[in-house]
């Protein structure tokens, strides 16, 4: 299975980075992941709501063009469905089984997602209840993937 992250952003504190280099190299043996970051949009200390609405909208301009083609794409967003870790083993492996071979993963900037790459999603994912940086969503994000595939390889992970 391929895995691509898009997210919006990109990492400036060491340890996230290598949390995330971390994560990048026990995941080798079960996926192909790639991780892409999208320029943040500038913007002022003060925008206005629709210079907000406009960042998103040309941050999610650049998401939409990296998404690969036919990717089942999953959109990291406070409004999204929460599931376990066990359940999120269960849908990659249903998705394994649906000969769905690429998974686009995206995380927005701190302004969050466009409503046209929400559009795009077939899946709403929220990690947390908490609000965690985008940084961190990405640490998250990549355990929470190590653990999945784990789990659907029988093999033993920490509860």
């Amino acid at each position: 299975m391929q895995v691509r992250i898009i997210a919006v952003g990109k990492i400036k504190e060491r340890f996230l980075s290598e949390g995330i280099a971390e994560y990048e190299k026990r995941l080798l043996p079960y996926l192909k992941l790639s991780i892409m970051e999208i320029a943040e949009e500038r913007r002022g200390v003060h925008a206005s709501g629709g210079q907000e609405q406009l960042v998103k909208d040309r941050e999610g301009e650049r998401v939409l063009a990296a998404i690969p083609d036919r990717a089942y794409v999953v959109a990291l967003d406070v409004r999204g469905k929460e599931v376990s870790s066990e359940a999120l083993a269960t849908r990659m492996h249903d998705w394994q089984l649906a000969g769905t071979n690429s998974i686009a993963v995206i995380i927005g900037g701190d302004l969050g997602l466009s409503d046209a790459v929400l559009a795009r999603a077939a899946l709403w994912l929220s990690l947390s209840p908490m609000t965690f940086t985008h940084q961190m969503a990405r640490l998250i994000l990549l355990e929470q993937l190590y653990r999945a595939c784990r789990i659907n390889s029988g093999e033993p992970y920490h509860k």
